[in-house]
């Protein structure tokens, strides 16, 4: 799946009519289909990087509109196992070193196609060796998770290790408690998260400071009051979202964000109607994707996010996702 943007610009030619209410389902499923033949241009390897995740959010698109088929199960499959390294990791593409975050769109991608025992019958053990890969990337100091050998930590890296490993169901090989300890060390005066202790409160901090807290079973730590405030003050007067204060709205907000105020029971504190229609004025109508904001090229990061945010706000006819 390739990170090439455009050739769409969100909002399109008639970003003014009644039709940017709609949801243009089929041109998004085209256009994701597209991503991946347009190999001629440079943008397509210069992202090459990203070719997992990429995976990951148009795969993931295109079950919420409806269309899991969408794209050819097993060559997702086969393209997913050829970035497996012998250390359990995954990375980004073949010849890629093995990364957690890659590692994490791995998992998902494989338990969404219910693709695991496609890993068992190539590699003996597979789901331990992953699960394992990742368990060995938790310092156990800290409690929390480096992205590789480099380690380097972020908590990015920390709820990506409890959201995969709880899908391959081998929470059991990482000290738990150790890591909600580290979560805890990284909530400020705001009521937000940061990348680690003392570090600026920011919406996708957030979102994975408070996702990691959901699987571990530990939103009693949460001031969700102080945190739903900060977070609902990142709504614009357009109705989109930003990350932090002072910033422009972009719609892959309308995930991280929204997403946090769901786990905290707190979606209602936003104008859910002006959010709704900040995203949907993001389509291209004519090629498909969505944009950060209305006017800039479409990407498959921004349509994965922002469908995702109509389906937290239960727009019709969108598979239900679930905000953790």
């Amino acid at each position: 799946m390739s990170l090439v943007s455009g050739p769409g610009r969100g909002g399109g030619s008639d970003s003014a009519l009644p039709q940017e209410l709609q949801l243009f389902v089929d041109k998004h499923v085209r256009y994701i289909q597209s991503l991946d033949k347009r190999k001629d241009e440079l943008e397509y390897w210069l992202t090459e990087h990203l070719r997992l995740n990429g995976l990951y959010w148009g795969l993931t698109a295109l079950h919420l509109l409806g269309h899991p088929d969408a794209l050819p199960r097993n060559e997702v499959v086969d393209f997913v196992l050829s970035c497996l390294h012998d250390s359990g990791g995954f990375g980004a593409a073949p010849g890629h070193d093995a990364h957690m975050l890659y590692t994490v769109s791995a998992v998902q991608i494989l338990a969404t196609l219910d693709a695991f025992d496609d890993l068992e019958a190539r590699v003996e053990g597979g789901r331990r060796k992953v699960a394992q890969f990742i368990a060995n990337l938790q310092d156990a100091k800290s409690g929390t998770f480096a992205g590789d050998e480099w380690a380097e930590c972020d908590t990015r890296f920390l709820y990506g290790a409890l959201n995969a490993l709880s899908l391959l169901g081998h929470m059991d090989l990482i000290d738990v408690d150790k890591a909600v300890d580290h979560v805890k060390t990284c909530a400020n005066f705001d009521g937000g998260y940061g990348t680690g202790p003392g570090a600026e409160s920011h919406a996708g901090q957030i979102f994975t400071c408070v996702g990691a807290l959901s699987i571990a079973g530990r939103l009693d730590l949460v001031d969700r009051d102080k945190l739903g405030g900060w977070l609902s003050e990142r709504q614009l007067k357009n109705g989109g979202l930003n990350g932090r204060p002072e910033k422009k709205e972009d719609v892959c907000y309308s995930w991280w964000v929204a997403s946090s105020l769901a786990m905290i029971d707190r979606l209602h504190w936003i104008d859910q109607s002006k959010l709704t229609a900040f995203i949907l004025s993001c389509q291209d109508p004519e090629l498909g994707g969505l944009a950060d904001r209305p006017g800039d090229m479409v990407d498959v990061f921004h349509t994965h996010f922002g469908i995702a945010g109509l389906s937290l706000l239960k727009f019709p006819g969108l598979a239900e996702i679930d905000p953790i």
